[in-house]
């Protein structure tokens, strides 16, 4: 079956399925939701070591001929994975489940987001081994000072561990992609930091690095002037120095910031 471009497939080949199933370090105990099986290459290994596997599929027609390759401890669910209700998925689950996927470049971020949400602080999730663009990685695992670092880092950070398990060329799947790709994995936990409010952390995190070339006191003033203060007032009671940029605060540092907004 040809990959379609409007779902963004990209097949693994068989060398680095086996590489992926080795990293994965699965058990006879773990149930895995996996993000688009496509044409079932990593679920058919993969339910052969795991008690179940959750494939959720986008593309119909793979959707209806995975019955006919994988186990029975495969349920197949065809739906898209950015508006499927995962925990009414889940409930009957012994949770928490282990999540693994080759996402789609060109929604690999909001379906990051969204397992990052429904991970209820490793409580639903217990990790999630995605595939992804090496750019998305990059900016994944990048710290502080680091030209990848912004936004996405950071939100990522509050609520998982985030590593760099492999690196793919684009000959490890077909269609050949025109980019390098990476598998990282997230570990689901509990905010290491009080922020306050997760919605203003992620209104604050993004403000900035939409201006993360300028100072800190310059950054900050639309948002502390929308919250009816002043940049200077905001800037004192986080304590931080004004003469910063946005790229170099920590996560503990941007939870201060995001606290003396509120």
């Amino acid at each position: 079956m040809k990959a379609r471009k409007r779902f963004g497939q990209h097949f693994l080949e068989p060398a680095w399925v086996a590489k992926l199933i080795d990293a994965l370090d699965a058990t006879p105990h773990d149930t895995f939701l996996e993000v688009g099986p496509g044409r079932g290459a990593l679920t058919r290994p993969l339910a052969a070591r795991v008690r179940r596997v959750i494939a959720v599929e986008i593309d119909r027609d793979l959707a209806a001929a995975l019955p006919a390759i994988v186990g029975p401890n495969v349920q197949i669910v065809q739906a898209d994975v950015l508006v499927l209700d995962l925990p009414a998925l889940l409930k009957d689950e012994h949770l928490p489940i282990r999540v693994v996927g080759n996402l789609p470049y060109n929604v690999s971020s909001p379906i990051l987001f969204k397992l990052v949400h429904a991970a209820d602080e490793g409580r639903r999730f217990r990790d999630a081994t995605l595939m992804l663009q090496k750019e998305v990685a990059d900016r994944l695992v990048a710290g502080p000072g680091r030209r990848e670092y912004g936004a996405l880092a950071l939100q990522v950070a509050l609520l998982a561990d985030v590593d760099r398990i492999l690196t793919l060329p684009p000959g490890a799947f077909r269609p050949v992609p025109k980019v390098t790709s990476a598998v990282v994995r997230l570990r689901f936990r509990p905010a290491p930091v009080d922020v306050g409010s997760a919605t203003a952390f992620e209104r604050v995190v993004r403000g900035l690095f939409r201006q993360r070339r300028k100072t800190l006191l310059n950054a900050v003033r639309p948002m502390a002037e929308s919250a009816g203060r002043s940049a200077s007032e905001v800037i004192d009671r986080s304590g931080l120095d004004p003469s910063r940029r946005p790229e170099t605060l920590t996560l503990p540092e941007m939870a201060k910031l995001t606290r003396a907004v509120l």
